[in-house]
């Protein structure tokens, strides 16, 4: 069986129905082509007449050749070989061929899938049946009085009669073996025929970096929302278990501050769980596409501090929570970048009680946040998995075009953050 596998395997088969299915749609241009050679005056015996019949397949081939300019054909072209060829999926290219050197080389696969399969299918229609009734000579007295009527006495004599069979089992391994190398030329022929341009790799490494980007940005929100929450709720408890006994007051308050916070954070992760599951959606044009359309800004910001778990002295200059002042995809980043600058300030601030000035001013141009804390002696929350908080938030500065520095000042920490009040176009009202 292995070595009948490359003539009748699966493969082997699913690509002879390729070429019978490219021979049926053959068959429209031949019927033109006949018409074409009857015009032309060699209509008498048409269909019994082997160069008449050349003279009209001769006649369609062009005419498929055009037919393979429009654009659809490519994946058309692309689903039949895919399924039925055998060859990895990654050598074919997607979509419609839109440019003038992808459109010839999917009009000349056309061509030659049809001309291939029209030969093949008319082997295998006119063979077929030959070969077997060659096979049945010696079995049945009907066919030797067949062929004896038809002149072709010679096929029932006794040698001829005893070979019979095995040269219709001939006809039939010779049309297998042709059959398949026809295959194989085609599968061979699909990376250079229809395997990915130079435009379509570029527009396929430009999907993948908008997919990439997306998920970097929900990958951000979730670090960002969830980890602020994470480092608040670890915090809080924490301290509520040490004064447990002793202050029953500040034990109620910090249960408070857990609620509200696992319900704000709980809130904002179904609203990235529904961004995920909105796949393929198209963004609202702001930066980080899909990303970028949802969250609180800064006019919540209130909810934060209160809820955060380390006393904030918050100051502003001007009005930062207004969208005519500060457009919302620039107070949505902001907003996140706050949060994780508490985050921050949580994880190394020295156990929570560390005061935090936190002065969000609006200028000319630009938002500038500047958040200032003292360095504890150790860290009031170990979250594994953590150091990817200033990375972030420089990923969210720079996609709006803005700019941060963090570092250590006299015994302290700060970080700054300048952002444009407009982005992608956006003005102020």
């Amino acid at each position: 069986m292995r070595l009948l596998a490359p003539l009748v395997g699966r493969r082997a088969r699913l690509r002879w129905l390729h070429l019978i299915i490219g021979g049926a749609l053959l068959m429209p241009y031949f019927l033109v082509g006949t018409v074409l050679v009857s015009m032309a005056g060699g209509g008498a015996g048409l269909f019994s007449s082997m160069p008449a019949q050349l003279a009209a397949f001769a006649c369609a081939l062009p005419m498929v050749a055009v037919s393979g300019f429009f654009p659809l054909v490519r994946p058309l072209s692309v689903a039949a070989a895919r399924a039925l060829c055998g060859v990895p999926p990654a050598l074919f290219a997607e979509g419609p061929a839109r440019t003038r050197q992808a459109r010839v080389r999917t009009a000349a696969w056309f061509t030659l899938h049809l001309g291939l399969g029209g030969i093949i299918s008319g082997i295998t229609l006119a063979l077929t049946p030959f070969a077997l009734a060659v096979m049945g000579l010696p079995f049945s007295a009907a066919l030797r009085d067949s062929w004896l009527a038809a002149g072709s006495g010679v096929l029932v004599e006794p040698w001829a009669l005893a070979l019979a069979p095995f040269a219709g089992l001939a006809m039939l391994v010779a049309m297998a073996l042709v059959a398949a190398g026809a295959g194989e030329l085609l599968a061979r022929r699909v990376p250079v025929l229809l395997g990915p341009a130079p435009e379509d790799r570029l527009a396929a490494a430009e999907r993948r970096a908008a997919d990439l980007a997306v998920r970097n940005r929900l990958a951000r929100e979730l670090h960002d929302s969830v980890g602020h929450a994470l480092s608040a709720v670890t915090l809080q408890a924490g301290a509520a278990r040490r004064v447990l006994d002793r202050d029953p007051e500040f034990v109620r308050r910090a249960l408070t501050a857990i609620e509200e916070t696992t319900r704000r954070t709980v809130g904002e992760l179904d609203a990235v769980v529904g961004l995920l599951r909105r796949d393929g959606e198209p963004g609202n044009g702001e930066p980080g596409g899909e990303g970028a359309a949802y969250g609180p800004g800064l006019d919540a910001l209130g909810g934060l501090l209160e809820h955060c778990g380390v006393p904030v002295a918050y100051e502003r200059e001007g009005d930062p929570g207004d969208p005519r002042v500060v457009v919302p995809v620039v107070s949505r980043e902001a907003y996140r970048i706050v949060q994780e600058g508490l985050s921050n300030v949580l994880r190394h601030g020295g156990g929570g009680t560390s005061p935090v000035r936190l002065l969000i001013a609006v200028r000319e141009r630009e938002l500038e946040i500047v958040l200032e804390n003292p360095l504890g002696e150790r860290p009031a929350v170990v979250r594994p998995g953590g150091g990817r908080g200033l990375r972030g938030i420089a990923e969210r500065a720079a996609l709006l075009g803005g700019r941060s520095e963090a570092g250590p000042y006299d015994d302290g920490w700060r970080l700054t953050v300048r952002l444009p009040l407009t982005a992608h176009g956006e003005e102020r009202s």
